[in-house]
């Protein structure tokens, strides 16, 4: 009994402790200006059009539980169009609107509409800038991060205010094709013996943070962004919850293996730069053969005065090496072309609609990243 009474004071006391939080935000200028908002659910959509109403009705649902655990919660969900070619746009517009029965959920719906594709990433920072809860959290519109997690890892960061994100990891890969699976596991042993910060082998970017974990993801500046390597490299108290692979609930992915390794080869580079010493060893390695096979055929040509023979074996070498050393270069070629992509620093994404105004949307340089003649022509218009 006095367990129990204790959980629920702690409830109410976290209830009241994240709205405090914001209301301190507000008079310091912070994170949510004006408003007191305790959750803040960012979703990035690409053509999920067919699942977002199986989602808004699941996320709903989880919601439900939250404010029945949590008296007093505030949620908003905020969707990122991220350039959709089907009809997500427009059903994100009627959601917000309520033609869709906004009665029947239980948050606020803010939504955001970029200018084109951006990929997930450039969808996921909007989705943060625009995030106003003291607590937030990211997921997909696919379900195949369950809203039905979203109680658990509210009640997680609720009853340990040492906690700082609370994320989720997939124990099995079933449905996957096997090649998926396999490149996936050898990507994330890769990641983790050449980056300086480990990735949880099925680790999802589906996670419940802080406001500071937020805003410590949210004041890298890098235009190349990788977000599981991003949360590990910004530490914090994090736990884990594991959960079994689940499949679509409708549609398509837009990630095919094509995608998915042009990827994981973004996330190499944006996170380690041993590639860059791997070359360089590489390098060492073959000059140390080279100096050894040259001195070995001097020495057999002093002894014996034998001619050297094998001619075609020298022709395998030479293209051997000249592949490598095209493989090096084009190493250093994608840092180089990344040094130059981030010293333009064009914005991750441009805003093209949405019911956010664009002064909620802001970098750390306080320079509203909405702040473009395609938004703003939309801003003044409205």
């Amino acid at each position: 009994m006095v367990n129990q009474q204790h959980s629920q004071q702690c409830r109410a006391a976290y209830a009241s402790e994240t709205r405090e939080s914001c209301t301190a935000a507000d008079s310091a200028g912070g994170a949510c200006p004006g408003r007191q908002v305790t959750l803040s659910i960012v979703v990035p959509c690409y053509n999920e059009e067919e699942c977002l109403p199986l989602f808004l009705s699941s996320a709903a649902q989880a919601v439900r539980e939250i404010m029945t655990a949590y008296p007093g919660t505030t949620v908003e969900l905020v969707l990122v169009d991220d350039g959709s070619t089907d009809g997500t746009a427009a059903l994100l517009q009627r959601a917000a609107a309520g033609d869709d029965g906004r009665a029947a959920f239980p948050f606020a719906i803010r939504w955001l509409s970029l200018s084109r594709n951006f990929g997930k990433e450039g969808a996921l920072l909007a989705g943060l800038d625009a995030a106003r809860g003291a607590v937030v959290a990211v997921m997909d519109a696919d379900l195949q991060d369950p809203p039905s997690l979203l109680p658990r890892m509210f009640a997680m960061l609720a009853d340990d205010p040492t906690l700082d994100c609370v994320a989720t990891r997939r124990t099995t890969r079933a449905g996957e094709p096997p090649i998926r699976s396999i490149c996936a596991h050898a990507f994330y042993r890769l990641m983790n013996t050449m980056s300086p910060v480990a990735v949880p082998d099925g680790a999802r970017d589906y996670r419940m943070m802080r406001r500071r974990v937020v805003d410590a993801l949210t004041s890298l500046t890098e235009r190349n962004r990788f977000s599981k390597g991003l949360y590990a490299w910004v530490g914090f108290h994090t736990a884990w919850i594991d959960y079994p692979n689940t499949r679509r609930a409708a549609g398509k992915s837009s990630w095919n293996f094509f995608a998915l390794v042009r990827y994981a080869i973004e996330g190499l580079i944006s996170c380690s730069t041993v590639p860059l010493a791997v070359a360089s060893y590489i390098g060492l390695l073959l000059c140390a053969v080279a100096f050894g096979a040259t001195c070995f055929i001097a020495v057999r040509a002093a002894m014996f005065g034998d001619p050297v023979a094998g001619w075609p074996s020298l022709a395998c070498i030479i293209t051997f090496i000249g592949g490598l050393q095209l493989m090096c270069l084009g190493i250093i070629g994608r840092y180089l072309a990344n040094t130059y992509l981030e010293s333009k620093r064009r914005p991750n994404y441009i805003v093209r609609d949405g019911n956010i105004n664009n002064a909620d949307i802001c970098d750390t340089d306080h320079v509203c990243r909405s702040e473009h003649p395609a938004y703003n022509a939309e801003v003044r218009a409205r």
